[in-house]
């Protein structure tokens, strides 16, 4: 068995058990909401006893506001969900000695790994995809059009950044056997990049910051994504290498 074969099985299975189904609608979910939660909110705050006074406090909802609340809910529910379906990836096969059984046929563990990681990137990449096209409609629709580029720039990023955490969840779960240890770590990581994106220079390289490059079209800024772009990938090989070096040693 190749890589080829070992991640169309990795696909198969995230269909199976509805992994990319289900990462597929809250995605699409948050990418069609969040410009109609940006447009109708001072509407919704008028529905509310005693928050009619606070209604007219709230400006006029513009693009900027329907793509920073794209950007708020598709990026965080993203990154959440990548901690969630990377946690039990491998912890889940060494508990129950599947991993054992595929590598009897013979499957290298480096390519039973990146299989892996692979289907979960592929997975993430179609979920993005069809939120930033439901996104792109509904703003559409409801603000006026997009900077097509900008936009496609800006989903990319989102779903690199989403990338870096299934890679460092996907080590955890390499390197532990429970997938609640390695959801817990994730989430550690998670918090420590986001207190380190707060640090004045350093934080200008973390991934956060490859987000904040692809909203600067629609803010009128410039941010130079290089920086945060070498520090994910470099992220996403060290991983995945850490993984590769601890899984080849492992008793299964």
């Amino acid at each position: 068995m190749n890589l080829l074969t070992s991640l169309r099985k990795e696909l198969l299975e995230q269909w199976r058990t509805s992994r990319l189904l289900i990462v597929v609608i809250v995605l699409v979910v948050f990418g069609l909401s969040s410009p109609l939660v940006a447009k109708y909110t001072p509407e919704m705050l008028r529905l509310i006893p005693g928050a009619e006074q606070f209604a007219g406090l709230v400006p006029k909802p513009t693009l900027l506001d329907a793509v920073n609340q794209y950007i708020k809910n598709v990026a965080q529910f993203g990154i959440l969900l990548a901690l969630l379906l990377s946690m039990g990836a491998m912890a889940v096969e060494k508990d129950k000695g599947t991993a054992a059984l595929m590598l009897v046929k013979p499957l290298p563990r480096g390519s039973f790994l990146v299989a892996k990681f692979l289907a979960l990137a592929l997975s993430f990449l179609v979920a993005v995809a069809l939120a930033g096209l439901a996104g792109y409609l509904y703003t559409l629709v409801l603000f006026g059009p997009l900077d097509g580029s900008a936009w496609l720039n800006l989903n990319a990023a989102m779903w690199l950044e989403m990338v870096v955490y299934v890679a460092i969840t996907l080590l955890f779960s390499t390197l532990l056997r429970s997938q609640a240890a390695a959801a817990g770590l994730g989430l550690g990581a998670i918090l420590v990049i986001s207190l380190i994106e707060g640090i004045p220079g350093i934080g200008q390289a973390m991934p956060g910051r490859l987000v904040a490059w692809g909203a600067a079209p629609f803010m009128g800024a410039i941010v130079n994504p290089w920086p945060a772009l070498v520090t994910c990938l470099a992220i996403i090989l060290t991983c995945l290498l850490a993984a590769w070096l601890a899984f080849k040693n492992q008793e299964l």
